[in-house]
C-alpha cells in the first residue's frame, strides 16, 4: 500500500512561522529564521495577561509543534518588566461573576498553556526583568531557561488574592526547580523572591544587567538554535517526562531516544566534522 497521502498530510502541517501575526503580543523572528520572540507588550500595566493572551499564547505554543523554521523561543515583556499576572480588572473582576463550570474552564485553559510550553520541541528562553508575577512568574517557570536581571521580582502570589498555590501546575514545577521547603515558602506566603534567590536557588541560569538582558538571552538562543535541535527536543522531552519513571524505566527510555538520535544527519555530521577537524553544522534532521 503507497504512503504518499499520509506523508502528504504530514508535510501539509508543517509550516513557517516567520510570518505569524500576533493579536495579543508581539512577534519577531531573528534574521536568520531561527528564534522566535514572544514579548508581552502592555507595559502600562506591567504586561498584565487577558483572556485572548492567555489562549494565543497557548495557541502559538501548541502550533509551534510544526515550525518548519523555529528552532528556538524567546519570551520576555517590554518596559522593563516581565508580566505582572492576570489583569485585574480584565480577568480577575469577570471571574468573581462566573459559574463553577466557567471558572473550570479559565484554570483548565491557564494550564494548558504551560503544558503547550513544555509539549513545544523548541527550548524556551524567558528573559525576565522587574515583575514576574502570578500567571507572569508560572510563564517564566514553564520555560526551559531563565535569565534574570538584579531588579527581577518573582512571586507566586495567588494566595494574595485568597487562591491556592497550587496554580497551573506551581505545586510540582517550583519544587522541582527551587525544591520543596523554598517552593512551600513562596506558595504559602506569596512572598517576592528576589533576584539574587532566583540565581542561587537554581530558578534563574544566570543574571545579566537590564541593558545587556535582551542581548544576553539572544546569544543563549542563537547558541541553542545552532546545535541539533532534534535532539534538543528529545532533551526537552525527557526531562518533562522522566519525573514520573523510574531510573530503570527512565534509563530505558533514553536509551531509545538516544538510538533514534543516533539515525539523524546531524549525529552523522558530528562525526564528519570530528574527522575532518572541523566544527558540526547542524541542521536539526
Amino acid at each position: 500500500m503507497s504512503t504518499q497521502p499520509e506523508e502528504h498530510t504530514m508535510k501539509h502541517h508543517k509550516r513557517p512561522f516567520a510570518g505569524y501575526q500576533a493579536k495579543t503580543f508581539l512577534w519577531q523572528v531573528s534574521a536568520d529564521g531561527k528564534i522566535g520572540t514572544v514579548t508581552l507588550n502592555r507595559p502600562e500595566r506591567k504586561n498584565p495577561l487577558t483572556f485572548d493572551s492567555y489562549a494565543e499564547l497557548r495557541d502559538l505554543f501548541r502550533s509551534l509543534v510544526y515550525a518548519t523554521d523555529i528552532k528556538v523561543v524567546v519570551v520576555t515583556g517590554a518596559g522593563g518588566n516581565f508580566c505582572s499576572g492576570g489583569d485585574v480588572h480584565e480577568i480577575i473582576g469577570p471571574l468573581t461573576r462566573m459559574s463553577m463550570p466557567e471558572l473550570l474552564d479559565f484554570t483548565r485553559m491557564t494550564g494548558d498553556l504551560v503544558k503547550a510550553m513544555r509539549a513545544c520541541p523548541q527550548p524556551i528562553v524567558a528573559a525576565v526583568d522587574g515583575v514576574c508575577a502570578g500567571a507572569g512568574a508560572m510563564v517564566a517557570l514553564a520555560s526551559d531557561l531563565r535569565l534574570g536581571t538584579p531588579a527581577a521580582r518573582t512571586a507566586f502570589l495567588f494566595t494574595r488574592v485568597g487562591l491556592a498555590g497550587a496554580d497551573m501546575g506551581a505545586c510540582t514545577l517550583l519544587p522541582r526547580m527551587i525544591g520543596q521547603g523554598r517552593a512551600s515558602e513562596l506558595l504559602y506566603t506569596g512572598r517576592a523572591m528576589t533576584a539574587e534567590e532566583g540565581a542561587d536557588w537554581g530558578f534563574f541560569n544566570a543574571l545579566h544587567e537590564s541593558e545587556t538582558l535582551a542581548d544576553a538571552a539572544n546569544k543563549l538562543a542563537a547558541q541553542l538554535a545552532a546545535g541539533p535541535t532534534f535532539a534538543h527536543g528529545v532533551t526537552k522531552k525527557l526531562l518533562h517526562q522522566e519525573w514520573n519513571m523510574g531510573v530503570d524505566e527512565a534509563i530505558e527510555a533514553e536509551a531509545e531516544a538516544q538510538a533514534i538520535c543516533m539515525q539523524t544527519r546531524d549525529f552523522h555530521r558530528a562525526y564528519e566534522a570530528f574527522v575532518a577537524k572541523q566544527k558540526p553544522v547542524f541542521e536539526g534532521n
